[in-house]
């Protein structure tokens, strides 16, 4: 008689064998999805090269970009998880009265990963080294959105009266608060969660291009060159994870005294999709209280309102991002000593 298998030997057989064609399955996605975004991210980068130079801080690289000429010398400092193109709309008209400089954070965009922590007292160490090796000299106009609000109020604490390199005036972009993570709604918490959980969504599937294949990376190829990386997915979700350390450190930082400032600050009455309805009130009144409190950070300071702008006013609104830059450039230009006559 002919032997017979067991049945639960087949269906176990059958199993091993399911299990390693499903395997074998998702390592052949995972290996096509791999070679996808090296490819797509070579080509973008080949056909918008990266412009400005790299800098080496100190064994990791730093991405920068100046245009114009003249002096103070603005630098611009991008939110949390933007890159220098940001500032992509207001750079070039700044750049016709003075000069001008935009960057990348170590591990976002053009720059190289850092390996320190991802806090605001170690982001303004790395652009003070920056500015250096770039022979960049005050006096200097910071200029900060969102996050990077506390960056430049911690690079004036530390460096505002080094020699040859005087901040000279502070322009706020609808810049973080200390206290908003204590006084917002405690509902926006949560969101801040979710947008957390998105990014490490992100971080972690970049690299097999599930992000570029749903779409997330946008149509612009020059902002794909830049933003949709491995390494910018990672820096994101580093500086939101560390943004109560950096708020911490930047409520530390003491007066501006009358350092020439502006502050501004999105326009309540503009739409917010991005927040729920019955959030969208409560939330703005205390933002809107938080950035006229951050003009007493100076005798001088001012808050002008963007109107019909959300948060990212150097987008919605470049114009008025530019007249305060001018503004606080004029001021600055006016207190600069008159240059020795030639001999």
């Amino acid at each position: 008689m002919p032997e017979t298998q067991n049945p639960s030997t087949v269906s176990q057989s059958l199993f091993h064998t399911a299990v390693r064609v499903l395997i074998t399955l998702i390592i052949a996605v995972l290996v096509v999805g791999f070679i996808y975004e090296n490819i797509s991210e070579t080509r973008e980068r080949r056909f918008h090269p990266m412009p400005g130079q790299l800098l080496d801080i100190g064994g990791y690289k730093m991405h920068i970009y100046c245009t114009g000429q003249g002096s103070p010398t603005v630098i611009l400092d991008a939110g949390l998880g933007d890159s220098f193109l940001s500032w992509q709309k207001v750079q070039p008209e700044i750049a016709k009265f003075t000069r001008v400089c935009s960057y990348d954070r170590a591990g976002l965009g053009y720059s190289d990963s850092s390996p320190h922590p991802r806090t605001s007292r170690v982001f303004v160490d790395e652009l003070h080294r920056l500015l250096e090796h770039a022979a960049i000299v005050g006096p200097v106009i910071l200029v900060g959105h969102s996050m990077g609000g506390f960056d430049i109020r911690l690079y004036a604490s530390l460096y505002r009266h080094e020699v040859g390199g005087e901040v000279a005036g502070m322009v706020l972009v609808d810049s973080s608060h200390p206290d908003q993570q204590r006084r917002l709604p405690p509902a926006i918490n949560d969101l801040d969660s979710t947008w957390l959980r998105e990014q490490e969504f992100f971080e972690f599937t970049m690299p097999f291009g599930v992000p570029r294949l749903l779409g997330f990376c946008g149509n612009d190829d020059a902002i794909r060159a830049v933003d949709c990386n491995f390494h910018s997915a990672r820096e994101s979700v580093a500086e939101l994870k560390a943004i109560s350390e950096s708020a911490a450190q930047t409520a530390a930082t003491g007066s501006l005294g009358d350092m020439p400032l502006i502050v501004l600050s999105h326009d309540p009455d503009t739409p917010q999709p991005d927040l729920p309805e019955d959030l969208v009130k409560p939330t703005n009144d205390v933002w809107q209280q938080m950035q006229q409190e951050l003009t007493h950070l100076s005798t001088t300071g001012k808050q002008v309102i963007a109107k019909n702008s959300g948060h990212y006013i150097q987008l919605d609104r470049p114009d008025i991002a530019i007249e305060a830059v001018r503004n606080i450039v004029d001021q600055a230009r006016q207190t600069q000593p008159a240059p020795a006559p030639k001999r």
